[in-house]
Parts: structure tokens; C-alpha cells; sequence
């Protein structure tokens, strides 16, 4: 197995090099191509059945949104609504019957569906809109304007989202819609969204990639723009995907107390208030669009969950 080494004398011995191999230790595996953040999420994702549970729950949802009309020849609202067919029960064409007023169910929540997923959706991208750039701001300049950012977002934490947006539903000016909701609901928001930015922001711009494209002679925008935000944006867009869902229920909470959408635009909240005065004749009228807000508002986020779990390189270690 060994032999003596001439010129070393005895007591010396090494294995014939043909017993010993060169093992590769450090050897990169090239045939596998690298993958980002994303692209190891949406692998954690795709191997999940409630990612596709939720997929395809918002995905109808969504459409059902879009175009409310493939699924029901009923208006919610106007002249569909008349006072001789009240709390009347299902019939073809109504599967659902209809409400105290004599206006199909099914048909308002189709409707409510737009409504509601607008006010969500608007509110969110306006949050993440306003929050990001503030909070990256913030983040990577510090000083005075972190100082500032952190103060006033300190002022709007002690101002509760439902709380603050009641206050100001009830003294504008303009007309109460889908549009002027979601702006009032993102003016509280946007502080969670700029919090949650300005941490990876922070430990983003002091990385060795930073360092180097400084080194480079790169601007500090371009620094900003072009690698210290694609590497934070993470976390924001798991907390994004939660508060589509958070702003749907805060929706639903401000029509069911009569300040959020008008009765004329077909809302959950709104109908949820309505059917407190039938609760003993027609229960049902409360359940449907309970059902409707509940389902969706679950589908976002369950759905955030598990976007957080993928991104989270813990999370997807203990799995």
C-alpha cells in the first residue's frame, strides 16, 4: 500500500500518487444556473398547494372584478331594484334572492367585489408608492431628513388608520368614492410601508456591492436606484400583499358605518349594514357578503405568509 521514498531515508513513506487522487474540494458546480432572491422564492412557492389555493382564489376574484357582468344579467343598482320583490328568495336568474330593498344579491356582490378590490388595490400601490420613496430616502441619506421621516411617522402611529380616515371622510369636501377612499386610507398607511423600507435601506448602502460602485465613480442615485432598492424591496412586498387585504377590511369597515362608499356604488360593508334591519327575517342577507369579504380578504393573506416564508431564508431552512 506504501513504499519507501528514495532519498529520504528510512521510515518515511507516501502512497503512490495513482492511490491518492486530487479531489476537487472547493469545485463550483457551473452546470446549475445561479438564481436571484426571486427566483428562489417562486421555487420555495410553487412547491406549496396553498400557493396555488390562493392563486387561484384572487385570480378569480380578480376577474370577477374586472368583469362582473359574465356573471350576472342583474344591475345592482337603479331601476334592477324594486320594492315589490323584497327579501323575495331565490329564482332563477337570483340565486341568492334578494335584499330589503328588492335588488338582486348575487348581483351586489359581484359589484361589491369591484369596489372593494379597487379600494384595496389603489390603497396599497399608493402606500407603497409614497412609503418606498420616503423610507429609501430616509434610509440612505440619514441626517435631517431621517430625523424628519422618523418623527412624522411617529405622529401618524398614534393616529389609527380607521380612526384617522372617519375623521377625514367626515369633513372633505369633494364626493365620497372609490379614488378619494384609497387616497385617505394610503395618507395613514404610508409610515408601516416607509418603516419597513428604510431597515433593509439601511443595511443595503453599507454592503461591499455599495462599496464598490462607489469605488466605481457610480452617483449616489444611481447607487440607489440600481442596487441599494431592488435589495430592499423584499420585505416590502410581503407587507404590501398583507395590507391589500388589511384595506379591504378597512373599506368594508367605513361603508358599513355609512362614511366610506355611497349606497349607489354596490359595497360588502354597505350591505352588511343594510341587512342589520332584516337580520331576524332574512339572515342570509348579512352571511353572503360577510362570506365574500371573508374569503378574499383570507386569500391576501395567507397569500403574504407565504411570500414571507419564501423570502425569508430562515423560514425556508426550516422547511
Amino acid at each position: 500500500m506504501s513504499s519507501n521514498t528514495p532519498g529520504q531515508g528510512g521510515g518515511r513513506y507516501v502512497a503512490p500518487i495513482e492511490e491518492t487522487p486530487v479531489v476537487a474540494v472547493d469545485a463550483v458546480d457551473e452546470s446549475q444556473k445561479a438564481q436571484s432572491v426571486w427566483g428562489d422564492a417562486w421555487q420555495a412557492m410553487r412547491k406549496r398547494w396553498l400557493f396555488w389555493l390562493c392563486a387561484a382564489l384572487i385570480a378569480v376574484i380578480v376577474v370577477v372584478a374586472l368583469f362582473p357582468q359574465w356573471f350576472t344579467a342583474s344591475l345592482p343598482t337603479g331601476g334592477a331594484c324594486k320594492i315589490g320583490q323584497s327579501l323575495d328568495p331565490a329564482s332563477a336568474g337570483h340565486p341568492l334572492g334578494f335584499d330589503k330593498q328588492g335588488c338582486d344579491v348575487f348581483s351586489r356582490i359581484l359589484y361589491g367585489t369591484r369596489s372593494s378590490v379597487t379600494v384595496g388595490l389603489l390603497a396599497t400601490l399608493l402606500a407603497t408608492l409614497i412609503g418606498g420613496i420616503i423610507g429609501a430616502l430616509a434610509g440612505f441619506y440619514g441626517g435631517f431628513l431621517d430625523s424628519l421621516v422618523s418623527r412624522l411617522g411617529d405622529i401618524f402611529f398614534a393616529i389609527p388608520t380607521i380612526l384617522g380616515a372617519i375623521i377625514v371622510m367626515q369633513v372633505m369636501p369633494w364626493d365620497r368614492n372609490a379614488i378619494t377612499l384609497s387616497i385617505v386610507l394610503a395618507v395613514f398607511g404610508w409610515p408601516i410601508i416607509a418603516r419597513i423600507m428604510r431597515g433593509p435601506v439601511l443595511t443595503a448602502k453599507n454592503s461591499d456591492y455599495v462599496m464598490a460602485s462607489v469605488a466605481l465613480g457610480l452617483s449616489r442615485s444611481k447607487i440607489l436606484l440600481g442596487h441599494v432598492i431592488p435589495n430592499a424591496l423584499a420585505p416590502v412586498i410581503v407587507i404590501a400583499t398583507v395590507s391589500l387585504g388589511t384595506y379591504i377590511v378597512a373599506e368594508a369597515s367605513l361603508s358599513f358605518l355609512g362614511i366610506g362608499l355611497p349606497p349607489s356604488i354596490p359595497s360588502w360593508g354597505g350591505d352588511i349594514s343594510t341587512a342589520q334591519g332584516s337580520i331576524r327575517q332574512a339572515p342570509e342577507l348579512i352571511f353572503f357578503p360577510a362570506t365574500a369579504l371573508a374569503i378574499t380578504v383570507l386569500a391576501f393573506l395567507l397569500l403574504g405568509d407565504i411570500v414571507r416564508d419564501a423570502l425569508d431564508p430562515k423560514a425556508r431552512a426550516r422547511r
